[in-house]
């Protein structure tokens, strides 16, 4: 965002995630909610209904409504009410539970019904269960004659969804602002919130944009039933508003630009003005897709760009073929697979424009079609499968792909670079379900951000199978954002909470020379903790220069929990601790360890505030005992003597 002191609401830096960012800004802007909670985006239903019980006011003084009936389906009736009715509702909703309402999505459409629903994009349960991100469930309903808007990151789920409000209001249209499940509604970031003042300017009063279709005063018939000669007439009479959407979107996209710097398109093109390949695609992956390009043009020489799809309805055909008609080859990526269609949803509305176009004599020549699938279940998709993409439209090779599992179409991984901005600082933990992960993952990012006005991204290894099980978490810290949502092979400090980690897998993997690597253990000295410690991992430390701290977290957590859950969350907070201890970015700041440690409380109140100041205190105690009484390895010492005793044992 430019640095324009001429910008009336810039916003204001935190960390939050996309759940979060919804939260706030439907607690502001809506009168209710009517939804029922299915994950991913319960965060956002339990949220709002918390704003609600605690009597929260909406910008305008009316309290905040919440209705929870008995499922989805229901839910959207209850919504369908609530805009008749004049009220501004909103609802949450993922998966199966968005595809079960889409009777009633037909009906609020229909009725020209401005609501927006916010969709935490999630696989539909098909030869298996999985509550992770993919575009199934929001193609399944892209007949439905509602708005699309796809967000990359939590800043965008936040700005999309003011923007759906303002557009759909106008254009008497409903909208969905979609972000993609857990990769984005559970990822903390750094973060603009929006200013109440700015949401009250841009979106204004409900009374004032919308109105009650229930007026006892001027009566009428909403649902009927209309035979031959009718229902063509009305459904037809609807393109009077449907055809004014484009217009009001683009409205509204240059009043949020002239009010906050940030600007958004229905299309958002990246280092497209030369290229010979492109990708386009939908949602988070296509942040990670920035850094892969300029890795390609710097690397590789190859001119690449991308194309992300924000608003795929309306679709922008005509903006699609000017972004991508000089381009040789063109792949279309997908969160989804339909194969028993001609093409996947987005590659058959690409497809379908640059038809058009030709038959308009519009466009010379039509680029080469690619047409890949991706991410599937939050499937993991590296900046390398996206060099392997483009190294597909070089060679002139699969017409239909797959990235990242094996198959007769997949394209193969040849690269994974490191593409984390200069100077970033990563930790990958390893992990047990119901230790605390999430939790330590959002304290340590929010008080980097707040101590240090880094930007963040932190994100857990979700899974419904989770709990007692192995897990792994992410975070990053940078000066600049970090675009890649993929899990971290490059990373500076490793923390290993249960030592059977070194069992199950190789949780050195992808450290950096003269990294930093911890080690929960109960072990009082440094030859135990040591021996704990297999052959192969001891010989990468030696090789990689590592530093090695360890401590018994699970004995200060014992000391300072009330309960067994606690002691098994509070190991993470002492984790926290250890973190700071090595983190570089603390010591290049040069920041007092009294002011540390007062903005280390700061973030535990922003957690923990509720739960009283005996629980604070704990937590800041945990913290405290993390990163003064963490040891440090003599791996030298170590290893010199286990070299000796080995000789010795192979002279005899």
């Amino acid at each position: 965002m430019p640095n324009n002191a001429s910008i009336p609401y810039p916003g204001t830096p935190t960390t939050a995630d996309g759940s979060a960012v919804v939260v706030w800004l439907e607690s502001h802007v809506s009168d209710g909610a009517c939804a029922y909670p299915i994950t991913p985006s319960t965060n956002m239903g339990s949220g709002f209904q918390l704003a609600a019980a605690n009597g929260q006011q909406n910008l305008w003084g009316d309290m905040l409504f919440f209705l929870e009936p008995e499922s989805e389906h229901s839910s959207a009736s209850a919504c369908e009410g609530f805009a008749l009715a004049g009220g501004r509702v909103t609802n949450f909703t993922s998966g199966q539970g968005l595809v079960l309402m889409k009777e009633v999505l037909y009906t609020i459409s229909g009725k020209r019904l401005p609501v927006v629903f916010h969709i935490g994009a999630r696989a539909l349960t098909s030869h298996a269960l999985n509550v992770h991100a993919g575009h199934d469930d929001v193609m399944a309903v892209a007949d439905c004659g509602w708005g699309m808007l796809f967000a990359r990151n939590a800043q965008e789920a936040q700005d999309l969804g003011l923007i759906a409000r303002r557009a759909a209001e106008a254009s008497h249209t409903p909208f969905m602002s979609i972000q993609d499940g857990f990769l984005t509604t559970h990822t903390i970031e750094r973060v603009r919130l929006a200013e109440p003042e700015l949401m009250r300017e841009f979106v204004g009063h409900p009374r004032e944009r919308l109105a009650s279709l229930f007026d006892p005063a001027k009566p009428l018939q909403t649902g009927t039933v209309q035979n031959q000669d009718a229902y063509m007439k009305g459904k037809i009479a609807q393109r009077e508003f449907t055809d004014r959407v484009p217009a009001h979107l683009t409205e509204a996209f240059a009043e949020f630009a002239r009010l906050t710097g940030r600007r958004y398109g229905v299309v958002d093109a990246y280092r497209l003005e030369d290229a010979e390949y492109a990708i386009v695609g939908l949602g988070s992956v296509m942040e990670t897709a920035i850094p892969a390009v300029d890795w390609m043009r710097e690397r590789l020489g190859w001119k690449v760009g991308l194309l992300h799809v924000t608003c795929f309805r309306p679709f922008p055909a005509d903006e699609v073929v000017t972004a991508l008609k000089d381009c040789r080859a063109v792949s279309i990526i997908e969160r989804m697979d339909n194969p028993l269609a001609r093409d996947n949803p987005l590659a058959l509305e690409v497809k379908a424009a640059f038809a058009t176009a030709a038959t308009r004599g519009e466009v010379a020549r039509m680029p080469r079609f690619h047409a890949g699938v991706y991410g599937l279940g939050s499937r993991d998709t590296r900046v390398g499968d996206l060099i392997a993409v483009a190294q597909n439209m070089v060679d002139g090779g699969k017409p239909v792909f797959a990235l990242n599992v094996r198959h007769p179409l997949a394209l193969e991984r040849l690269h994974d670079p490191d593409v984390r901005p200069a100077g970033a600082y990563s930790m990958r933990g390893h992990s047990v379900g119901g230790y605390g992960s999430v939790t330590t993952n959002k304290v340590i990012a929010s008080l980097i951000e707040e101590i240090f006005g880094l930007e963040v991204q932190a994100y857990p290894k979700y899974g419904s199978d989770k709990k007692g099980l192995p897990t792994t978490y992410y975070l990053t810290a940078a000066a600049t954002p970090i675009r890649e949502h993929a899990e971290l092979e490059h990373v500076d400090f490793v923390a290993i909470h249960d030592i059977n980690a070194f069992a199950a897998a190789d949780p050195l993997s992808g450290v950096v020379e003269g990294g930093t690597v911890f080690i929960q253990s109960r072990a009082p000295t440094d030859a135990e903790v040591w021996r704990q410690i297999p052959p192969a991992p001891r010989e990468t430390i030696r090789s990689k220069n590592l530093t090695v701290l360890y401590l018994d977290a699970v004995r200060i957590a014992r000391g300072l929990a009330a309960t067994a859950d606690l002691q098994l969350r509070m190991q993470g907070i002492v984790l926290l601790g250890v973190f700071l201890r090595a983190a570089p970015f603390v010591r290049h700041a040069g920041v007092a360890e009294e002011a540390l440690f007062q903005g280390i409380e700061k973030a535990l109140r922003k957690y923990f505030g509720r739960r009283g100041e005996k629980v604070i205190e704990a937590n800041l105690s945990a913290v405290r005992q993390g990163y003064f009484d963490a040891r440090t390895l003599d791996v030298g010492a170590l290893a010199d003597h286990a070299d000796a005793k080995e000789s010795v044992t192979a002279d005899r």
